[in-house]
């Protein structure tokens, strides 16, 4: 018969048995042969499979490398980020600083003309911008007519007769006559320069001359002016102290133009030059330019 006690130190003395590890499974799976419950394997080789066991986890990883590469990665970025914000700053800041001066240039030149001056520089532009608008209507009423024209045969004849004379005349090989100017430039004191007369003659330009003579020469696209030998030449031809210019065009607009502070003729009169403008209701260009065939350029036939 068994003491209540006895019991309970039994009990606790088979709670006590430790349960076999899983190295001593392994172990005695090696040997072939299979540990009864509560026997504790030991030995060297339970003493190796522990160890083993305690390695399972695996090996450490040396992160070190990895987390400062990352860290060099991410520096090298910020910075990256940092100085294209600040180019792309920089090239705003430049952009502005040029657009403000452009600006505040021709506010500049602007201030310094007077009431006057700055009131005809207005009429002329609205002007010019008129016989645009009057171009462009006349252009499409040609291209109206060629399109929806009953006699479309009939009508191309006359534009391309109408064409031919207008690139004749501006060409040089038609006279012409028309409203204009007469320009009268005498230089006694030889001060003039060629530049001098090919601003004028580029003022004119701008301000709608169509047909220029200089004495006894036709001006076309061509026309050079060069300086030699103490004179003018205007396309290898010497010119004269005293000059005549006849030029076809809206004879006020011509006038206001040339006339204009700091143009032309105002630079003219600084070289000892004297000029006289005179407006006509009718100019006479009768010289013709001689043109020259063309060497090298060839026109485009197209397909049919």
């Amino acid at each position: 018969m068994l003491h209540p006690l006895d019991g309970t130190s039994l009990r606790r003395s088979e709670m006590s048995t430790p349960l076999p590890t899983r190295a001593s499974r392994r172990l005695a799976a090696q040997n072939g042969s299979s540990a009864a419950p509560g026997q504790v394997v030991s030995g060297p080789a339970v003493q190796g499979a522990a160890v083993q066991d305690a390695a399972l986890p695996g090996p450490l990883i040396d992160q070190s490398q990895p987390a400062e590469s990352s860290a060099e990665n991410n520096e090298a970025g910020s910075n990256k980020r940092r100085s294209t914000v600040l180019i792309t700053l920089l090239c705003a800041l430049l952009g502005f600083a040029i657009v403000l001066q452009v600006r505040q240039t021709t506010t500049d030149q602007l201030s310094t003309l007077r009431q006057d001056d700055l009131i005809r520089l207005l009429e002329d532009v609205t002007v010019r911008s008129e016989q645009l608008e009057a171009e462009v209507a006349r252009l499409s009423e040609i291209r109206s007519a060629l399109l929806s024209g009953t006699d479309q045969q009939q009508a191309a004849l006359e534009v391309a007769m109408q064409r031919a004379t207008i690139e004749g005349i501006l060409s040089g090989r038609l006279p012409a006559q028309g409203p204009g100017i007469e320009l009268q430039i005498s230089d006694p004191l030889h001060g003039l320069r060629a530049s001098d007369l090919f601003n004028l003659l580029e003022e004119l330009r701008n301000a709608g001359a169509e047909v220029v003579q200089v004495n006894d020469y036709r001006v076309t696209t061509s026309t050079a002016f060069t300086d030699g030998s103490g004179d003018i030449f205007l396309d290898g031809n010497v010119l004269p102290r005293e000059l005549t210019w006849l030029v076809i065009g809206d004879p006020a607009t011509l006038s206001r133009a040339l006339e204009i502070p700091g143009g032309a003729l105002p630079r003219i009169r600084l070289t000892g030059a004297t000029v006289l403008v005179t407006p006509h209701d009718d100019v006479l260009v009768d010289a013709i330019a001689r043109l020259r065939d063309a060497q090298f350029a060839r026109p485009i036939v197209e397909a049919s």
